[in-house]
């Protein structure tokens, strides 16, 4: 059966390969859309990193490349100009988050934090499903949703072994499904909350820095995202415990022993850790206070990405032990970091970048406002929907890359301020409930094969309709305390002029 899906991907891919660059010399060649030639080429060069992105013909990084080939040889930009968006600060940022997640899995702070959590929500069948979303939201937080759904799956399957007893009693099977479940809907939601805690979060903030000239502090997005996060997170839990897979009459017994055993292994936290959690706490509270130190010290440029920076050096600088000197971290470890991922932030911005030049966001945002007919929630909702339900099928990386910049040019034609559509339409991308292909943890827990994708259907279109109901009212209600938005406050709307 696994040849058999081997074989159907490869020949996916295949196709793709071929998909991507023949629709962009037909879009080329016969310049279907009623814009300039250079906008058609820009969008042949849009449609054939959408197919190869959807059918991962080639790794998503490789596709991310494409812009930085392609356009200074189609005259769209110059390669310097195509280049800027590789090296935005915003991709430090992100560099700083990963070095700082790397840290804590390093010295197996992350796993510590975790086990606590469930130890205090306590061990009923409820309360077990609430500490293990409790625990793989707060550590999808700070480190990626794959390394957190990894880790805390076996702790997950170490409990439904202890409830099938070796076999000698059924297992329950609506716990079972709904603490897998949980554990792939709580690393998505957990990333929500901070600006480093998807990639997501970081391509929007990226965007509106470079072609807005609006920031997106990580105190701000906290204000506006945590809130969304934690009801979200809080929702979906209801909704799995108490509506679709209710387990109260579940019995597990014995279960602290496999916690009691997690802990064990652990020991007692030793120097490395306590340094490790220096560092972490210290770089999180500069975060959240970057304003007080901006009013502190006028004198000098402090940044959400100079902190990030600065973070990432003292782990190479702070001792993981004192004796025989040792840091928190030594570089080889860095080839566990997920560096295609900073690819993509530059092919996304460079994307962007060409559409606003050619006049191609102006048109979209023209046809868009068109046909909303000026009304404000039909278009919110509906293109926040589109966002959600496309993560389902493509990489959400790749998808706010190329639907920020439109929200943005939608939102100018509206004399709306483009936070108002792009911050849910960003939430929403990490809302992908439905599919094992949507995101790494869903694909993660499907593997087990304790679920079927009838199970992840039926749950997930619920859970994204909650979300997306969720998403869109606390956005509206909690962006106006983070953010300015008057139209007057977008000095402007610069996508065509870099």
């Amino acid at each position: 059966m696994a040849t058999e899906e081997s074989k159907q991907d490869n020949v996916l891919k295949t196709i793709g390969l071929l998909i991507g660059p023949s629709l962009f010399v037909l879009i080329a060649r016969l310049e279907p859309f009623p814009l300039s030639p250079e906008a058609n080429r820009v969008l042949g060069v849009a449609v054939w990193m959408l197919s190869w992105w959807i059918l991962e013909s080639v790794p998503l990084a490789v596709t991310a490349l494409l812009p930085m080939l392609l356009f200074p040889l189609l005259g769209v930009m110059s390669a310097e100009d195509a280049a800027k968006g590789y090296a935005n600060p915003i991709v430090y940022l992100f560099f700083g988050g990963f070095m700082l997640a790397l840290g804590l899995e390093e010295h197996g702070l992350h796993k510590r934090i975790a086990l606590m959590i469930i130890r205090f929500t306590g061990f009923s069948p409820a309360r077990l499903i609430l500490g293990f979303m409790l625990s793989t939201a707060l550590l999808s937080m700070w480190i990626s949703n794959t390394a957190t759904a990894i880790m805390m799956l076996p702790m997950a399957i170490s409990v439904l072994n202890l409830m099938s007893d070796n076999g000698r009693r059924p297992l329950n099977q609506q716990f079972s499904i709904a603490l897998i479940l949980s554990i792939a809907y709580a690393a998505n939601i957990g990333g929500m909350a901070t600006l480093i805690g998807s990639p997501p979060n970081l391509v929007m903030a990226a965007q509106l820095r470079e072609f807005m000239d609006i920031e997106v502090s990580f105190m701000a997005w906290l204000i506006v995202a945590l809130p969304v996060s934690a009801v979200t997170l809080i929702a979906i839990y209801f909704l799995l415990v108490a509506v679709l897979y209710p387990c109260r009459r579940t019995i597990i017994q014995n279960v602290e022993r496999i916690f009691a055993d997690e802990e064990k292994k652990l020991g007692k936290m030793g120097f490395a850790e306590r340094s490790m959690l220096f560092v972490f706490l210290t770089t999180a509270s500069l975060w959240v206070l970057r304003g007080w130190l901006e009013w502190l010290f006028p004198n000098i440029a402090i940044s959400d990405t100079t902190i990030a920076l600065a973070a990432a050096v003292s782990l190479f600088i702070v001792p993981a032990r004192i004796k025989n000197y040792q840091p928190l971290l030594e570089w080889k470890a860095t080839t566990r970091l997920p560096w295609g991922i900073l690819l993509l932030f530059g092919g996304g911005l460079s994307l962007a970048g060409a559409l606003g030049q050619v006049g191609v966001i102006d048109a979209l945002g023209d046809l868009v406002a068109q046909r909303g007919d000026g009304r404000f929630w039909l278009t919110l909702v509906l293109l926040t929907a589109v966002a959600l339900y496309l993560t389902e099928v493509m990489s959400n990386v790749a998808l706010v890359s190329v639907f920020v910049p439109v929200l943005c040019g939608i939102a100018i034609k509206m004399e709306m301020h483009p936070l108002y559509f792009t911050f849910p339409a960003t939430l929403a991308s990490s809302c992908a409930f439905m599919l094992p292909m949507a995101t790494p943890p869903n694909a993660i827990v499907f593997s087990t094969g304790k679920l079927t994708i009838k199970n992840m259907v039926n749950a997930g279109f619920w859970c994204n309709l909650l979300a997306l109901i969720v998403v869109l009212l606390l956005t509206q209600l909690l962006l106006p305390l983070a953010f300015d938005l008057s139209v007057e406050s977008v000095p402007k709307f610069n996508l065509g002029t870099r």
